[in-house]
């Protein structure tokens, strides 16, 4: 029960801090509005390294359906666990997605454009085309995992080189480091589609979205919601055959 209650709180610290930083940045009278893209990707960067952080010791950390899924499919995951974690993760976002609606109160009614408050919660294309959108979330998710084993296996060979105080480096600086793996997919995959890169990020938020009493919410775009769960999960196995196809997981 232990690696599930950490799995949600983990999920639920990456979306407060990346949903958070969304609203920041786009709800009116913000002190943070039009802050820009660079402070949101940086936003969600930082998230995920707190929130590898706080519960990477107890669950791994995956916070994210894709690489559970992308690690159980490579046999780095027992996929018995698979659904209690997907599971813990979906709920957390949910419940985060909550609490970033609290946290910014007063600035929901004050804010008139439905698509800003929708994408506090869930992303959304750039340019509406389903294929290609299916393909830039593929992409983000596959450099996601794959850079994720490969931050893995380079603290593995520090530790099998250097010893003790090696791993205890390592242990301390991985998580900032997929942290900066998160920040740069942002920068560099990000444009397209928003990198989901976690369909629990998506759709445990835009369910929040669907049920919370936002005023002027407008609809939660469900048409659209598919790409974000199904693609990280193609994305994610693909990153994790690629890595050991290629031999570096041997």
């Amino acid at each position: 029960m232990e690696i599930y209650i950490a799995e949600f709180v983990g999920t639920g610290i990456l979306v407060l801090l990346g949903d958070g930083v969304v609203a920041g940045v786009l709800l009116r009278e913000s002190k943070a509005e039009n802050a820009g893209w660079i402070v949101i990707t940086t936003g969600w960067g930082l998230a995920v390294a707190l929130a590898v952080y706080a519960v990477g010791s107890i669950s791994g950390a995956h916070i994210n359906p894709a690489v559970t899924i992308g690690l159980a499919g490579i046999g780095e995951f027992p996929w018995s666990e698979v659904p209690g974690y997907i599971a813990a993760q979906m709920l957390g976002a949910f419940v985060a997605g909550c609490l970033v609606f609290l946290h910014y109160l007063p600035h929901w009614r004050v804010t008139e454009d439905p698509g800003l408050k929708l994408a506090v919660f869930s992303t959304g294309p750039a340019i509406r085309n389903p294929a290609a959108n299916f393909v830039a979330e593929v992409i983000g998710t596959f450099m996601l995992v794959f850079g994720v084993l490969a931050i893995g296996a380079n603290a593995l060979a520090a530790e099998e080189t250097l010893g003790d105080l090696s791993a205890v480096i390592t242990a301390g600086i991985n998580p900032l480091l997929v942290g900066f793996l998160v920040f740069a997919i942002g920068l560099s995959l990000g444009g397209p589609t928003g990198y989901a890169i976690n369909p629990a990020r998506d759709l445990g938020p835009r369910v929040a979205h669907a049920v919370l009493p936002i005023p002027g919410k407008g609809a939660s775009d469900w048409t659209y919601s598919w790409i974000p769960v199904l693609a990280p999960v193609v994305g994610g196995l693909l990153g994790g055959f690629a890595w050991t196809a290629l031999g570096f997981g041997s």
